[in-house]
Order: C-alpha cells, then structure tokens, then sequence
C-alpha cells in the first residue's frame, strides 16, 4: 500500500461468563476510554485545532443486543456525536478491515473501531439458527455447532484427519491462555481429557469448543502515517488486508475446504509482499470456535498443504516455541464472544508487535497476522498482515 494506516491504541477487557452487572454500553466504554487515555484523542466534534476522531465503526449483531440498530443504543457510551458511525453485523475483524478502507480512502484520517457483544443476554443457538436460510434450512434447527459438526465430519474423513490431532489445538490454545490476563478460560488440560469430555455435536466435544458462553469487548484507533507518529512512538502498520465471502447454503460448497479463506489471505499477502508466510510471518492469531478450524483454517491460510493440518499441528511449528506461534493469547477456544473475536485478534497482535504482551510475547515479533471469520463453516474470512 503506498498509503499507510497505523493502529496507534488498543484496549479489551477482561472475558467473562457473565458480566450481568454491566449494560452493553458500559461493557463498550471500559476499552474506548483506555484507547482514547493512551492516545490523548477526542472526538473530531469537541475541538477548534488540531486533529481527532473522525468517524466511530462498531462491530455488533442486532440480534444478540435484543435491538434493531443496535449501535445506537451504546452510540452515547462511545461518546462521540455529530460525526459518521457505521455498524458492522458481524465479526470485528471486518469492522478493521472497513477502519483501514475508511482512511486509505481519504475520506477520513482517525477512526475509532469497537466491538462488543454480550452472549449471556442471549440464546446464541437460536441466534445462530437465524443465519441459516429461513424457509429450508432454520427448520432443522441448525446452529454453528452443528454445520460446523458436518463440516468436520467431511474435513476429517477425507484427509484422514484424527480427533488426537484436532484436540492437540485445544490442549495448546488453553495453556498458552494461562499467560493471558484477559483469557476467560485458562486451564490444563491433557489430549485425553478433550477426547473424553462431553459430545457437542459428534465429534465435537466440550473441550474441543470455546466457552458456551462469553462477554466482552476491545478497541483500537486507526489513523494515518502522519498523525500516528504524533501519536505515538509504537505505530503498529497494516502492511495487507483480505476479505472474501462463501456461498451461503452448505451443500453448494465443499466443507473440507476453506476457498474463501485461501483467497483472502492470498489478497493480503499480495498487498503485504508477502510470498512464504510461515517464514515471512513472526505469529498468528487465528479464529477458531472448534479445535478442527485450527487445522483447516492452517490450510487455508497457506501455512501447509490440503489435508496436512493434522501432521501441521504435530510439527509443533504452532507452539510458543515454534517458529511461528499460533494464538499466544490462547484464542477463541479460551473463551472471546462471537462477533469480538476477530477484532481480538487483532488486538492481540498488536500487542504482540508493540511488545507489550507481558508473559505471551513472542520474543522478536516484528510481523503478525490476524484472522476473523463469519457465517456457518467459516463462510466468510478476513485476514489482515500487521508489521513494525
């Protein structure tokens, strides 16, 4: 990109089961505030000189607030009027994706970007259902644990994939969590306990999946090369972005490939110069609900060959001490909402490349890349390459 965009702040909160003593709106301020103290910003509408926010993008479904337009009712938090706020319906990663575009455009320089969600104000399987085609599909009941159950049946039973393989991610995804002050379910937890846990949905089992249940929220701001070195001395540079989305009914696509994801993460490679990304990129934060995803969302990304997930776990190239670690912050399997996880994900590697990730920090990051996906079986993908 001739013109660049820098992340100059970032902000989550911790992850919790439950935060039913704070409204939506609260659970948004907690990262806005840090973001804007880190920063010394303020909204573009409250000063005569100088430079601030110019627009606000928050990443929220409607659906799990309870609310048509769901931004507007936690706009008063965010603090910011008489100024441009677009919502995002769906995950957060997307939300930075428009951020980057929003200010590559020229049409704006500052962006603040928010995503929030709430999952204990909500049934999400009756959520989820929702997504699926209303007249053939939401009458038997699908949610993202059962499409994602037939998409691992397919993924494992064509490559020859094993549940010890899948459950190996969840096993490192949760330990790595342990050095993660915001990580919700930080635990230890063997290859025979994922096995033996509980049945979700065959062969899906408690262990292999994140937490039922999550709340929480981040924050970053985005802004232009010139106003990010006023800022601060740690930009953070979005060196490539890729998005592509799926066809939406399950049967039309094959569920043992991720092609959306192939041609995203190939767009923000070409954008980045990137040619080998395991060698090119220091750490990868990845989205992943169930362990499988790591695995096929591995292919997809190009970290190995069609059907070498498995055997890509094994290597242990994914482990802290591997030559590109993947989810240092232990990920979405140690517990991030639906529709915050992405854009947690780029929190994290931007923490990750600032060095400030305290007992998570991959020694010598100078490169990172951060992954976000919607719709049932990863129908839609979003990558983003980040850089010092």
């Amino acid at each position: 990109m001739n013109k660049k965009v820098a992340i100059v702040a970032v902000a989550q909160t911790k992850y919790e089961a439950n935060k039913s003593n704070l409204w939506q709106g609260d659970v948004a301020y907690e990262p806005v505030e840090k973001v804007l103290q880190q920063t010394g910003l303020t909204y573009r509408d409250r000063i005569k000189d100088g430079f601030g926010i110019d627009k606000i993008l928050t990443a929220a479904e409607d659906h799990f607030v309870g609310r048509t337009c769901n931004a507007f009712w936690i706009h008063h938090y965010l603090g910011g009027f008489r100024m441009s706020h677009d919502n995002v319906s769906g995950d957060g990663a997307f939300a930075v994706y428009h951020g980057v575009i929003d200010i590559l455009s020229g049409h704006y320089d500052t962006v603040l970007v928010v995503a929030i969600t709430k999952e204990s104000e909500t049934s999400r399987p009756t959520i989820e259902n929702c997504y699926f085609d209303h007249i053939f599909l939401q009458p038997l009941g699908l949610d993202y644990l059962s499409a994602s159950a037939l998409q691992a049946q397919r993924y494992m039973s064509k490559y020859g994939i094993s549940r010890e393989q899948c459950a190996q991610a969840a096993v490192r995804n949760r330990a790595n969590a342990k050095n993660n002050p915001y990580a919700q379910e930080p635990i230890d937890i063997t290859v025979q306990d994922v096995l033996q846990s509980e049945i979700l949905a065959s062969p899906i089992s408690a262990l292999d999946s994140k937490p039922p249940v999550s709340d929480g929220a981040c924050a970053l701001i985005l802004t232009t090369e010139e106003k990010a070195k006023k800022i601060t001395d740690k930009p953070i540079w979005v060196k490539g972005i890729g998005n592509c989305r799926d066809l939406h009914y399950l049967g039309d696509r094959d569920l043992s490939d991720c092609e959306s994801l192939s041609i995203a993460a190939k767009r923000a490679y070409s954008m980045a110069g990137i040619t080998n990304p395991v060698k090119e990129i220091d750490m990868a934060e990845v989205s992943e609900e169930y362990s499988y995803q790591e695995l096929l969302w591995s292919e997809g990304l190009g970290f190995c060959e069609k059907g070498k997930g498995g055997k890509f776990i094994e290597k242990g190239i994914s482990k802290m001490s591997g030559r590109m670690p993947i989810n240092p912050s232990g990920g979405i399997l140690a517990g991030n909402p639906i529709g915050v996880a992405g854009m947690a994900r780029v929190v994290e590697a931007a923490t990750q490349l600032r060095g400030e990730a305290g007992a998570r920090q991959v020694e010598g990051a100078k490169s990172a890349l951060a992954h976000g996906y919607t719709g049932a079986c990863g129908q839609s993908h979003c990558v983003l390459i980040l850089g010092k």
